[in-house]
Formats: structure tokens, sequence, C-alpha cells
């Protein structure tokens, strides 16, 4: 991680001019594999690069008044890639958590762990109730990883809830609405993302917020994760705050 006082740094400072900064963007870093391969380099390599610049990003995040920022950073399809690179991307975790946790924590950063933990390794599973406890009373950012992650999964989990609450007697079926769906959800507690940013090319949600994104602006672009740097980031917020955003009415209004 980069030295304390950059990290200190995503809790203060003033929105850049002419940026306009969402409340909630999500994250689809994507290309850290293609990254590597085009310069040679091992595909380990890529997901070590992948994170250094997902550790810039939180801290231009934090220091552009963003309140919530979801990264997609392992999905529950991925542990169908090469036992190695998945060994090594838990490893990546295991060093995100003991290495930037306290950074993260002095820069007042919520974290919030979206996902299915059945199943998951005890180690895992640990390290990620760790990491929000010890931020869960901070208020400047919240960063919400989504680990072990799949919209499909989570909607299916909901309605499970839902179907134990209808069975107890807690819930009638004629009262299950848009509003409780939402609020079984992993993100319940969240905002629905207004901006979500897929690098690498691919046009795609590729299972990440499905419910979630019914209304947001979707930005791609071509570069891959490592490149995108603090201005491609900045390029995103532009192109959104270029856009009218109606939410199925006919003048663009406030959620």
């Amino acid at each position: 991680m980069t030295a304390n006082a950059d990290l200190n740094s995503a809790s203060a400072g003033p929105e850049p001019a002419g940026v306009v900064c969402p409340r909630h963007v999500g994250l689809i870093m994507d290309g850290n594999g293609r990254w590597a391969e085009a310069r040679g380099l091992s595909r380990t390599e890529g997901h070590r690069q992948g994170l250094d610049t997902l550790r810039r990003i939180i801290r231009h995040a934090g220091h552009i008044g963003l309140e919530y920022i979801t990264i997609f950073s392992f999905s529950s399809e991925n542990w169908s890639r090469p036992k190695a690179e998945v060994s090594f991307l838990m490893g990546l975790l295991r060093r995100f958590v003991q290495q930037d946790l306290s950074e993260l924590h002095e820069a007042n950063v919520r974290i919030r762990i979206i996902g299915d933990r059945d199943g998951l390794e005890k180690g895992i599973g640990q390290l990620l109730h760790e990491a929000e406890e010890l931020t869960r009373g901070n208020t400047g950012l919240t960063l919400v990883v989504a680990f072990n992650y799949g919209a499909r999964n989570e909607l299916a989990r909901a309605m499970r809830l839902l179907a134990e609450r209808v069975k107890a007697g807690e819930l009638e079926p004629e009262d299950i609405c848009v509003e409780k769906i939402s609020s079984a959800l992993d993100t319940g507690s969240l905002p629905d993302p207004d901006l979500i940013i897929r690098t690498s090319g691919e046009v795609r949600l590729s299972n990440f917020l499905l419910w979630q994104a019914a209304y947001s602006e979707l930005y791609f672009c071509d570069c891959h994760w490592p490149d995108f740097d603090e201005a491609a980031f900045d390029k995103a917020l532009e192109a959104y705050g270029m856009r009218s955003r109606r939410f199925g009415g006919l003048s663009a209004k406030a959620l």
C-alpha cells in the first residue's frame, strides 16, 4: 500500500473542478490477465498490478468526495479458473487485508462485504469479518467488496429469505414488493449505484449488481484495469455528468 499520508488524503480535499461526482460507483475491474499477456508477463503479475491500481482509485475516490464504491473483486464463477490463479488471488486478498486494512481504517474508510459466505475457507471468512468490524464506525468513503459474489446467486438467496419469512407467518405473499426484495439483498442498506464502470472493452455486466443496476448509467472503456488511472476515472465521471437521468420519467430527478 502507499504511505499513510497518501491514504489519509482519501478523506479530505475538494472535488476537482469540472468533475461531477455521483454518490455510488460500481467497478468491474477487467483486463488484468490481458494486460499481463500483452507484456509477456504472468497473469498473476497482472493481478498484482491491478491491486496497485485499485489502491490509487480508492484514494482518488475518497479525495473527490465519492460516498460509495463497489468493486467486483471475485465472482462466484471465478472458482472455475485454474487452481494456481485462484490460490494467488486468495493470497492477494489476504495481503490486502493484512497490509492495507489499518491504513484504510486510519483514512476513515468503511468496508462492507457482499457475496455468499457459506462454504468459504474459515481463514478467508475471518479476514472479511475483521475488515468489516474494524471499520464499522468509520464515516468516510464506503468500500463495498463483492467477494464470491454473483447477482443471480444474491437474488436466489434473497428469495429464499423472503420465502422463509412467509413460511414463518412473518410476511404475506402479497406484501412482497420491490422494497422488500431490495432490503433482502446483500446491498439492502446501500444506495443503488449511479454509475457502473467496466474496463478492458467488454460491454456487459457479467452478473454484477443486476437488480441494483436497473437505472445505473453504464460506462465501458477499452483500457485494461492496470492502466485505469485517476484521469481515466475522472473521464468516466465527466461522461456521467453529461447524461440526463430520467428513471423512467420525462425529466431527470434526484433519487
